[in-house]
């Protein structure tokens, strides 16, 4: 396994510095005393939005007479302040995402755009499992806000991640990249697609391959992973060996895919007029996998 490389910058979401502090979600008078600390902070939202004053999400004091049931406990930061947001019952339109969401990841430091994913992930989970799956019950928050117990069943239900395999197929020295329909003119990144039930990260990163751009691949590489909060996925980037390079491109997939160079991607990266595709943002995970397989294609190939 690859993983982040030391002194890279991290995909937009990752990097997170809190303490989750597991063994105070399970304990009401300890979670009582961090909510009643008058050192406690809680991230103000937007209904699913960022709020951002100053490059730095606007954290304030809990207000008087909060109930903690109707808080999650995000953990505690460097400053050992414990970190509070405030659920929602219904968010209503405010669950779409829109480009607020994304630019939060230029305006503040690295952490607080992991604070701010956590966050987000978790309000909207709870406003969309209000009623048990198993019988049908109200649900209510517990564990500090990471879960939710059924009051007829008692069943409890816990935040979902959703794996995600995204990927670069290699072949002699180039890289495959795709593009969606909905996607600005131009933009190509590399594929992706969810890990299904009863399959690895591999056998996804193969499937996915050969189901949107007809191609066989093996010797899959895990490189590196990124939380994506719209709403809850976890991205994780590999590479993996083509054997041959006909492409056979699912029209209901993908727009379009083709075999990518060096000095193509290259030209991505560093934003040339010239080059063959536009990159993806550096906050996305995919512009980290084309920068780690510059970096080991060939020495001294990596991005500026």
């Amino acid at each position: 396994m690859h993983g982040t490389e030391i002194g890279k910058p991290l995909p937009g979401f990752a990097g997170g510095t809190l303490d989750r502090v597991d063994p105070i979600r399970s304990d009401p008078a300890r979670l009582a005393a961090a909510f009643a600390d008058p050192a406690t902070r809680q991230l103000v939202l937007d209904g699913l939005e960022p709020v951002e004053e100053d490059g730095h999400l606007v954290l304030e004091p809990v207000e008087p007479g909060a109930d903690v049931a109707n808080h999650v406990l995000l953990g505690i930061d460097p400053h050992g302040r414990p970190i509070f947001a405030r659920l929602v019952a219904d968010l209503g339109p405010a669950m779409v995402p829109t480009p607020r969401s994304r630019a939060i990841a230029g305006l503040v430091p690295a952490e607080e755009v992991a604070l701010y994913g956590t966050a987000r992930s978790l309000v909207h989970w709870h406003a969309r499992h209000r009623f048990c799956s198993v019988c049908g019950g109200a649900t209510n928050p517990a564990k500090a806000g990471w879960a939710r117990r059924c009051e007829l069943c008692a069943a409890e239900h816990f935040p979902r991640t959703d794996p995600v395999v995204i990927m670069l197929a290699e072949h002699r020295g180039r890289v495959l990249v795709g593009r969606q329909h909905s996607w600005p003119q131009g933009r190509y990144s590399a594929l992706a697609g969810f890990v299904e039930p009863g399959e690895t990260i591999e056998e996804a990163v193969a499937r996915e391959i050969y189901e949107e751009a007809g191609v066989r691949v093996r010797n899959v590489r895990y490189v590196t992973s990124q939380p994506w909060p719209f709403p809850s996925s976890l991205m994780i980037a590999c590479i993996a060996q083509a054997d041959d390079d006909t492409l056979a491109v699912d029209a209901s997939e993908i727009e379009h895919a083709f075999w990518c160079d060096v000095e193509g991607v290259r030209a991505a990266m560093n934003e040339d007029p010239a080059a063959p595709f536009i990159a993806p943002s550096p906050m996305a995970v995919a512009w980290h996998l084309l920068d780690h397989w510059l970096a080991n294609v060939a020495p001294g190939t990596a991005s500026a």
